[in-house]
């Protein structure tokens, strides 16, 4: 599949229900339709982590990859993501003052325990047609 270039990238845990519902909620959010996803555990997905060395054993949550420019990981994808979508979720970008060392030791903890925490399913999500367009 080709890899569109002038949308962002987001791959995420398809089995982890938290990651599921931040994939939702961006969907609803991205009023200017600038997102795209994948599932980690996707050919794509795969693809795409070792195109950039991104390390699976150490990144096992989201990554937002911006094509031809950057890519990033723990807080810093969940900062980027808030800072493209609409309305209130711009605000998050006040994190970006903590250090990066702090922002991701707090990822890191609910990364850990997101499955204890909120559960996970089975097999990956698969996307309802009115959003199939938006998974790669």
């Amino acid at each position: 599949m080709k890899v569109p270039e002038d949308k962002c990238i987001v791959l995420f845990d398809g089995v982890c229900n938290l990651c599921n519902s931040a994939v939702q909620t961006i969907i609803k959010y991205d009023k200017k339709n600038k997102f795209v996803f994948a599932s980690l555990q996707s050919e794509i997905g795969k693809h795409l982590l070792s195109e950039r060395g991104i390390n699976t054993k150490t990144t096992d949550s989201i990554v937002l990859i911006i094509p031809n420019e950057a890519y990033f990981i723990k807080s810093d994808a969940a900062l980027e993501i808030a800072k493209k979508l609409s309305g209130i979720f711009q605000f998050f970008g006040v994190f970006k003052l903590l250090p990066k060392g702090l922002r991701d030791q707090l990822y890191d903890f609910i990364a850990k325990n997101r499955y204890k925490l909120f559960g996970q399913k089975a097999q990956c999500m698969i996307p309802e047609k009115p959003v199939k367009h938006k998974f790669l």
